[in-house]
């Protein structure tokens, strides 16, 4: 790296960073829909000339290394015909590079005297873009053509001037045009911030000086990358995870890494894991580099850059026709839950390595309702991403109402959904008795209550950690499985964690999701027994959860009784070492 300004560096990259924020929070407070203004899944960016990525917005950390492929996919495409004022639209992983179509990448090339010298970035979850089921994110799917509408890279704008025939096939596609053109709406707000900001920061700096301190900042961001890498011990690191699998009897979908460190570079090859399969999990090859660059950037530290630079070090195997690099046409609309599946993967191979930097095995990421039907004449979706458990880690216990560390997503807020749809959400809270047991215990899962208030309501669910529960670390116990079920006219009917048969609700029915514990961390009978006796006057855990999970007795007036726990813990144990030998 040659020398630069440090000083300098370090403040034009908080200057590329605060123009990524803003382009976030414009399209947060412009969008339309619940699934982008109050979840918040999208994210912006900011990239060089060539589609590299120099800031990303506080958004979605699982689409940080999406925008690379994207941008070498439109570039590539569009070589000769990229003009000020053009801004672009696309979403179809095979023929524009993107992750699934309900995400809509919107771009614009930045000129500043006629030469091309940045790009702003956005992808947005859309609540609906036609296909299968409402929300299109359907499980039964075996081919992206029956996931909604296939987008190539298309000028939305052509030298400033809208292309009212892509909006109006966009809204003869979907099955709500006024929330999805709204949002894109907000998109082409947010890249024009992106435009106003970067123009700013060239009449500042010059052109020149800038393109020269992008570069640098690339160099120092790789320079970061691989010390941070160097002091992982070399080595290889086995992990294997699972989803749960499609419908009642799907196969489990096993995910398998060999995570090997070398120096100062880092390679994870997915040999192994699971073909693709005939339903909607399926992701590409650019989502599963995403979540690996995800994983491992969070064990770097916060000085290092979310620029590309930093991913120079990281190499990705994921072999062609697996589910984790799927090949035309496997359909990928619901591959949001392998993305997550891949970074609890990642740090499942760290734990051996850097057991104090990551934490026991959370939720497995968001629980993912969609909700339909006909209201005031008009058809309603409703989609949200249920949040979130962590495990516990090495200092602290797992936290809950906290998102998967891959997507820094929100659930919905009650009041909006209430006052928009005919859904009224009935509770929303913890979960007594679901945090793996350790001496620091995991997150308790989330559990939220959806009452219908109208008849022909559709539902699906996307959802995970029914058969696997989220393991522990260092001694300690796995989280409680996660749960789907309806209540329906005094029945209980439980469904699995992802159901193919689209479902019809009716007034008064009720959807309840228990989301699953996190693991725990250690032996829990080293947990301290005012800390079990503290979640038992929560409320969080019971008198019974207390003596078979911690070895903590109680006494009738709610104290610990110290001797019998003592007892009860040495017989525990002494049981524990007979049965090993």
């Amino acid at each position: 790296m040659a020398e630069y300004d440090l000083a300098l560096l370090e403040i034009i990259k908080n200057g590329f960073e605060a123009v990524a924020d803003e382009m976030a929070i414009i399209l947060m407070r412009t969008a339309h829909s619940p699934i982008v203004r109050d979840a918040m899944d999208f994210s912006t960016a900011l990239c060089d000339p060539y589609g590299q990525n120099i800031a990303q917005g506080l958004t979605t950390p699982m689409h940080l290394g999406s925008f690379y492929d994207a941008m070498q996919h439109l570039i590539g495409q569009y070589v000769g015909d990229i003009d000020d004022g053009d801004v672009f639209i696309g979403n179809d992983p095979y023929i524009a590079s993107g992750q699934h179509l309900p995400d809509i990448y919107v771009i614009k090339p930045i000129f500043h005297a006629s030469v091309l010298c940045g790009w702003a970035a956005t992808i947005a979850h859309h609540v609906d873009v036609g296909g299968l089921v409402p929300g299109s994110n359907s499980l039964s799917s075996t081919s992206i053509h029956q996931e909604g509408l296939r987008l190539p890279f298309l000028k939305l704008l052509r030298r400033g001037v809208v292309d009212t025939a892509i909006q109006a096939i966009i809204a003869a596609n979907v099955r709500t045009p006024d929330l999805v053109l709204g949002d894109i709406t907000a998109q082409c707000a947010a890249v024009q911030a992106g435009d106003r900001g970067l123009h700013d920061m060239l009449h500042r700096y010059g052109a020149a000086r800038l393109a020269s301190y992008t570069t640098a900042l690339h160099d120092y961001a790789e320079k970061l990358s691989r010390t941070a890498i160097s002091n992982i011990a070399d080595g290889v690191y086995m992990f294997e995870d699972h989803i749960d699998g499609l419908g009642d009897t799907g196969a489990p979908i096993v995910f398998r890494l060999r995570l090997e460190v070398a120096g100062d570079e880092v390679t994870a090859d997915w040999t192994g894991t699971s073909a693709q399969v005939a339903g909607g999990i399926n992701a590409p090859l650019s989502f599963c580099k995403s979540n690996v660059y995800a994983a491992l950037r969070s064990v770097m530290g916060g000085d290092v850059p979310n620029c590309h630079g930093y991913t120079r070090p990281i190499h990705v195997v994921a072999p062609e026709g697996t589910v984790l690099n799927c090949t035309y046409p496997a359909a990928c609309g619901g591959r949001g839950i392998t993305g997550y599946r891949i970074v609890d993967c990642v740090f499942g191979a760290l734990a051996a390595c850097l057991p104090d930097n990551v934490a026991a095995d959370g939720a497995g990421g968001s629980t993912l309702p969609s909700f339909s039907g006909r209201q005031q004449g008009k058809t309603f979706v409703f989609s949200e991403c249920v949040m979130g458990v962590w495990g516990a880690t090495s200092r602290h216990d797992g936290q809950e109402g906290v998102p998967h560390m891959a997507s820094n997503q929100a659930n919905v807020p009650v009041e909006v959904i209430e006052a928009d749809y005919p859904i009224r959400v009935e509770r929303y809270g913890i979960a007594p008795d679901t945090a793996g047991p350790g001496r620091n215990r995991g997150g308790f899962g989330i559990v939220r209550d959806y009452r219908i208030l109208q008849d022909g309501v559709y539902f699906g669910v996307r959802s995970d950690k029914v058969r696997f529960p989220p393991h522990g670390l260092a001694g300690g116990r796995a989280g409680a499985p996660a749960s789907n079920i309806l209540l329906i006219e005094g029945q209980t009917q439980t469904l699995p964690a992802m159901p193919l048969d689209p479902i019809m609700l009716n007034t008064g029915d009720v959807y309840r999701h228990v989301m699953a514990g996190g693991g725990g961390y250690g032996n829990p009978y080293e947990r301290e027994p005012e800390r079990v006796l503290e979640d038992v006057l929560d409320g969080r855990i019971t008198v019974a959860h207390a003596q078979e999970a911690y070895g903590v007795i109680l006494t009738p007036d709610r104290a610990v009784d110290v001797a019998a726990t003592q007892a009860r813990r040495a017989t525990v144990t002494e049981k524990t070492d007979a049965d090993s030998h």
